[in-house]
């Protein structure tokens, strides 16, 4: 049985936010070697990361998920911050700023699910963010370090959130290719 790579998430789709987001990317990557940056068609905010899981999950999944109860509500994204700190970067990100509690409250509302169809639950809790690179071996630590820090205030805008998506990852040599299995609309 062929397992499938999946996350739960909102996709960032306005225009002029994933400039923003290609605009901060490009201040990051400018002298500083060793990092990847997200693909713009792929800039999301994870609520929570499935892993490899077979069919018949992913059906239970979406069950769940279509039991998942929001309405619309601001998201806006500022700053620029790591994981787990500047010191140690792996993952460089965008923060949220507003909307933090709507997304707290939908992922609690996954969390009882998926653990009620025998997910364990996530060992890190949930923090919302959006990954603009990942961290690679060989980057220059200070370069990386100080280039955050000049976007530690940095404005992306705002947008609209209203289609939780379940989403499929297949990982490509050029990177992961992602695609939709399955929406709930806010009501």
């Amino acid at each position: 049985m062929n397992k499938i790579r999946c996350f739960i998430s909102f996709d960032v789709e306005d225009e002029s936010i994933l400039d923003r987001m290609v605009e901060a990317q490009r201040i990051l990557l400018t002298g500083c070697r060793g990092l990847k940056a997200v693909k713009r068609e792929n800039v999301h905010i994870t609520l929570r990361f499935l892993g490899e899981i077979s069919p018949t999950m992913v059906d239970s999944v979406i069950e769940v998920m279509d039991r998942v109860s929001f309405t619309p509500f601001t998201i806006k994204i500022s700053g620029v911050g790591a994981f787990p700190n500047l010191r140690r970067p792996s993952v460089i990100w965008a923060g949220i700023t507003e909307g933090v509690e709507e997304l707290k409250e939908i992922f609690r509302q996954i969390e009882s699910g998926l653990i009620e169809i025998g997910f364990k639950p996530e060992p890190k809790g949930f923090s919302p963010h959006i990954t603009l690179a990942r961290v690679k071996r060989g980057f220059n630590r200070s370069a990386v370090a100080s280039k955050i820090l000049e976007l530690s205030d940095f404005e992306f805008g705002e947008f609209q959130a209203e289609n939780l998506r379940l989403k499929r990852s297949v990982l490509t040599p050029k990177g992961p290719i992602y695609s939709t299995i399955h929406e709930v609309k806010a009501r």
